[in-house]
């Protein structure tokens, strides 16, 4: 179904992350919450990552899981049987937008052109995940898409950085923002959670600033 701009908005920023193994998954998610992030999404790239998902979504609570990656209607059905909070797509297909409706599964599906966000509108939607955000224009990209689209939202995901989040978040068409520079491969194989941690305070006193 739908994603609304309301239920994005209050996330601010998105951690992309990448799990291999099972048992960093519930450290690694209390990790990014005791640093004031709101929202995690756990990518379909790695053998661990269903369970990972099955872990984060039993045993923390206080923070909303999604589920990234999803390009099959057989992965959408595995995770809405989670019962994961959202799921995002890279790309955009009619076909995996009806199974979202089917299954009541809340999809943000991914978009990097008019015509696409067009075809998406006709099916209901009103939000969608610029991807690779800087590959394909950036701020530019969304502000050109702002002049004959200003009803549309986006969480722009893909290329952003710690110094360059906030100034997609400032522009009046973006929701909220994904990034992998939250939870660094190197600090998640290191179980350095007090770091990763450090990184979320950080970038959530951006936010407020």
């Amino acid at each position: 179904m739908a994603i609304p701009k309301a239920y994005l908005e209050p996330l601010g920023v998105m951690p992309v992350v990448v799990i291999d193994r099972v048992e960093d998954a519930v450290p690694l998610a209390n990790a990014l919450k005791a640093g004031g992030i709101k929202a995690i999404e756990v990518t379909l790239r790695t053998d661990a990552a269903v369970e990972a998902l099955r872990m984060i979504k039993a045993e923390c609570s206080g923070i909303e899981v999604g589920v990234g990656t999803v390009v099959s209607i057989n992965q959408l059905h595995t995770v809405a049987e989670l019962g994961v909070d959202f799921a995002v797509s890279p790309g955009y297909t009619p076909s995996l937008v009806d199974a979202a409706n089917e299954l009541n599964v809340q999809l943000l599906p991914g978009v990097s052109t008019l015509s696409e966000v067009m075809m998406g509108m006709e099916q209901g939607l009103s939000c969608f995940k610029l991807f690779p955000a800087a590959a394909v224009g950036g701020l530019a990209l969304l502000k050109s898409f702002a002049g004959p689209l200003p009803q549309i939202s986006f969480c722009p995901t893909g290329g952003l950085t710690f110094e360059s989040f906030s100034d997609y978040l400032a522009l009046p068409n973006v929701a909220c923002v994904g990034g992998t520079w939250l939870a660094p491969k190197a600090l998640v194989d290191a179980g350095d959670w007090a770091a990763i941690t450090e990184i979320a305070r950080a970038t959530v006193a951006k936010i407020s600033n």
